[in-house]
């Protein structure tokens, strides 16, 4: 018997395990892929060291006019080398492993199926837990069931951050974050792509302006972009992908790239064995993380965002729980999020659709990044704008869009002011730094 066990040891799994472990709790981990999950090896480290390289190319590419001239000329070669030293030497989570079993746990190579109340099988050994379980299983990438798909040497995003070489042409069904975040890449690196999505625009999830302001920078690196199209079949011969869509036309590439989105991993976890639904799209947890009585979850498994810094969020509140130790709450009215295009769309809360279905009495302020001082100085690449969605009735900003350069990086700000509640009329009294792209919130707050 043990103390605690952790099923899945992605980044708040093994931030759970770890903390426990450190905390002086007789800790099981247990993981079937690789310690860490996909953050460090296939999601936001590697993609974002891709990201910075592809924009290092179009910054080369905007210095004629503003510092001389400039011949660029790509090549992926230390890209992929980057990736895989990152990776630790081709994928190998040995570090990893170390790192929590340095800490005093016990790690198992495996999966961790419930079989009772605080008990978990894996492999021929089952394990009791003292306080409980947690379940940090995550998700893996969703492949949709079209026709002539299965059975294609098609990418999901880990082959796509596995690459050595690089395509000459490349077909990517769904613009979500994760595809207009690969498609901009490969394209900066001289990729001819295509991207088709179902909805009718990119990132349909954010604010329409942020789906024009992506869309048009994709297309100003040379992707075709067919939004309200469906998928009908895929076909592959030879080196070559086919989509058929549902109007009759078509679209080839030598790859063929499938991020429309990622499931929750609950299949064989045994859900029924703690009374919860195993055919759920995920497990419900209360504001501690609790599922049951000696039963946890965070992550991707809750269904409240697939992010890292979701995961760590309620990684942090659990440790809490299971120590018995007093602190917030979770709150979720100021998750933030970032797709990391150039330019960045960063958002926090809701959006303006949202807000409305939530029956909050809205008005929404805006600013173009352009239109700014540091949007003027900074010239190339400028396209964006602050968007505030505000709650009339409390004088609140609910939501928030920093859509340009370090778009991202701006949005701690709007972050703050929802997260702490902070009044319109406060914003409008604070002094601002000049000239900075995040003046643009000053003068969305102008605007009202």
């Amino acid at each position: 018997m043990v103390d605690v066990v952790v099923v899945g040891l992605g980044v708040g799994g093994e931030e759970v395990a770890g903390k426990l472990a450190e905390a002086g709790l007789e800790v099981v981990g247990i993981e079937r892929s690789l310690v860490g999950g996909e953050c460090p090896y296939w999601a936001c480290v590697p993609s974002k060291m891709m990201i910075r390289a592809a924009n290092l190319l179009a910054d080369g590419r905007r210095i004629a006019g503003m510092a001389g001239t400039a011949t660029v000329q790509p090549d992926w070669t230390p890209v992929a080398a980057r990736i895989r030293a990152e990776a630790t030497d081709n994928w190998n989570d040995q570090v990893a492993v170390d790192r929590f079993t340095g800490k005093g746990g016990r790690f198992i190579r495996g999966s961790g199926t419930l079989v009772g109340p605080k008990r978990v099988a894996v492999g021929d050994e089952t394990i009791e837990a003292r306080r409980g379980v947690v379940l940090a299983v995550g998700t893996t990438a969703t492949i949709p069931p079209i026709d002539g798909l299965a059975g294609t040497p098609f990418w999901t995003n880990h082959q796509a951050i596995e690459a050595s070489t690089l395509p000459s042409s490349l077909l990517v069904l769904g613009a979500g974050a994760v595809g207009v975040e690969l498609a901009q890449v490969f394209a900066r690196f001289g990729v001819r792509v295509t991207m088709i999505e179902a909805k009718d625009r990119v990132l349909a999830g954010e604010e329409p302006e942020s789906s024009e302001v992506v869309a048009t920078a994709l297309e100003r690196d040379g992707i075709t972009i067919r939004t309200g199209a469906t998928v009908r079949r895929v076909d592959h011969h030879g080196a070559e992908f086919t989509v058929t869509l549902a109007d009759g036309t078509s679209a080839s590439g030598e790859k063929l790239l499938v991020a429309v989105g990622r499931t929750v991993n609950l299949a064989g976890l045994g859900l029924e064995h703690a009374g919860l639904d195993p055919t759920a799209a995920a497990i419900g947890v209360d504001d501690r993380m609790r599922a049951a009585d000696g039963l946890w979850a965070i992550g991707d498994a809750t269904g409240m965002g697939a992010y890292t810094h979701m995961a760590m969020y309620q990684a942090a509140i659990t440790v809490r729980d299971i120590l018995g130790q007093d602190g917030p709450a979770a709150d979720y009215a100021a998750v933030p999020r970032v797709t990391f295009t150039d330019p960045e769309i960063g958002a926090v809360g809701f959006t303006e659709v949202q807000a409305r279905d939530h029956g909050l009495t809205v008005r929404t302020a805006s600013a173009r990044i352009p239109s700014s001082a540091r949007g003027w100085i900074h010239k190339a690449g400028n396209d964006g704008f602050v968007k505030l969605v505000i709650d009339s009735d409390r004088d609140l900003i609910v939501g928030a869009t920093s859509a340009g350069p370090v778009g991202g990086e701006v949005l701690s700000a709007l972050s703050v002011a929802v997260h702490g509640r902070v009044p319109v009329a406060t914003m409008r009294s604070m002094i601002y730094a000049y000239p900075t792209f995040h003046r643009a919130i000053e003068d969305a707050l102008k605007s009202l």
